[in-house]
């Protein structure tokens, strides 16, 4: 559910990077599109400075060449006038407009139009100085007042909405963002348990009710499923194990009668033994059955590992292990005592495995390494070899298709073992990890983790 909302939080902060790099580009743009506009607006053509440059170059006779030009290079007429209101000099101005005015009739145009003209006025000594622009040119506002209090609280109203503005903003997002996150975790929840092969039963209204139906829908076809696959592997382990034990019965006392000649004896103990495998794959089977769908109830209780490791070996060199074979356990001084909550049986059972595993690949002898340490947060427990291991590319392969169903070909011969399929089972069981390590010529070598739960003094 985390990634989902980190997921949300991205997306969110894209959005806002976009929104940011828009602005960006909206200014960039306003700047160039208005660029020519500032410039002959706002320039040396603009009202204010074109006042302030024929005001100083005007006198009561007129006006300079320069100032004339600059006056016709910009279409724009001047004309001064006295006190009274009658013109006393003129440069290009339209026939009509007229040559005498009233001080109502200054009023009015110095905040507006004569004429249709936008016209600008500045006082000089020598009389009102009078610049009329194109028709069309500029727009005036000829009510341009307002209140001091207005002004002021204008910085305070557009920082308050946008602050306001932000604010509801992010409530929109985090109630949104809450909402979406409410209504789809248990649908993640969901999806996530159903990748494990576990069942679920979503109960999910509103837009998501169909999501959640579809979900139920495989939940109960893949319970059915693994109910049956089970359920079939209990079978046939069942099935099996009769004739089976006649088959092993008959072959033993074939193998065992004197009165056989050697060559059908040996063929008898070559059918013993591999009903001996038959039988040890279809019980690691049914055991990883399940363990896979938890139908395998765990017996957990206090136990001591460094001595069941010390019981088994002993067991195991009791048990006419050939002379090929060095068995070592070593214990580590910060494991002597460590407790792991666990069922015993199938821990022993996945020790023997690792252990069975080694003997199996190295039919002309190794040493086997049984290790265990212990740190502050876990147990480790090793099985190692010096014998034949494995190549980069089989033990790739192995890890890729760890799966029961991938183990065995059409003639149940072991692909990649089953054992050790069965020792990830009982280690994943008890809440622990397993790596495996080899190299070609160099050995192979189990390592399992356990989280340190306690110890003793």
């Amino acid at each position: 559910m985390k990634a989902f909302g980190k997921y949300i939080s991205k997306h969110l902060a894209s959005f806002a990077a976009f929104i940011l790099v828009l602005a960006l580009l909206n200014v960039l743009a306003f700047g160039i599109t208005f660029q020519s506009v500032i410039i002959n607006d706002y320039g040396d053509t603009s009202p204010q400075n074109m006042l302030e440059e024929i005001a100083a170059a005007s006198t009561l006779e007129g006006l300079s060449d320069d100032a004339r030009q600059k006056l016709e290079s910009a279409h724009i007429w001047a004309m001064l006038l006295n006190p009274y209101g009658k013109r006393i000099w003129a440069v290009d101005t339209p026939e009509d407009i007229p040559e005498k005015y009233t001080i109502q009739d200054v009023a009015l145009f110095s905040k507006g139009y004569l004429k249709d003209y936008p016209v600008f006025v500045w006082n000089t000594e020598d009389g009102l100085l009078v610049l009329g622009y194109p028709k069309d040119s500029y727009t005036k506002l000829t009510s341009n007042y307002f209140s001091i209090h207005a002004i002021q609280t204008l910085p305070l109203y557009i920082t308050g909405m946008l602050a306001a503005d932000f604010l509801f903003l992010f409530l929109a997002y985090f109630f949104s963002k809450r909402k979406i996150i409410r209504n789809t975790e248990p649908i993640i929840d969901a999806i996530e348990t159903l990748s494990d092969g576990k069942p679920v039963s979503l109960s999910v209204g509103g837009d998501l009710s169909g999501v959640a139906g579809s979900i139920n829908k495989a939940s109960r076809i893949l319970s059915r499923q693994n109910e049956a696959r089970a359920n079939w592997i209990s079978g046939v382990s069942h099935d099996i194990r009769t004739p089976l034990s006649m088959i092993l019965g008959y072959a033993g006392r074939i193998a065992d009668n004197k009165a056989i000649n050697s060559s059908v004896k040996e063929q008898a103990e070559i059918v013993r033994q591999q009903s001996i495998r038959i039988k040890d794959l279809v019980q690691d089977l049914n055991l990883v059955s399940q363990l896979e769908y938890e139908m395998q109830p765990l017996r957990k209780e206090p136990l001591r590992i460094s001595k069941l490791l010390r019981s088994y070996a002993v067991e195991l060199l009791n048990g006419g292990l050939s002379d090929s074979y060095l068995v070592e356990v070593e214990i580590k001084p910060s494991a002597e005592n460590a407790i792991l909550e666990c069922d015993s049986r199938l821990i022993l059972r996945a020790i023997s495995n690792l252990v069975q595993n080694s003997i199996k690949h190295n039919p002309r002898g190794c040493e086997i390494m049984i290790t265990l340490d212990r740190s502050e947060m876990a147990i480790t427990l090793t099985v190692s070899d010096n014998g034949v291991g494995l190549s980069p590319e089989k033990l790739r392969e192995m890890k890729e298709k760890l799966h029961y169903m991938e183990s065995t070909d059409d003639q149940l011969n072991l692909r990649h073992g089953l054992g050790i399929l069965l020792v990830r089972q009982i280690v994943e069981a008890h809440g622990g990890t397993m790596k495996v390590e080899s190299a070609e010529a160099q050995g192979y070598q189990t390592m399992l983790y356990f989280r340190m739960q306690s110890s003793q003094s």
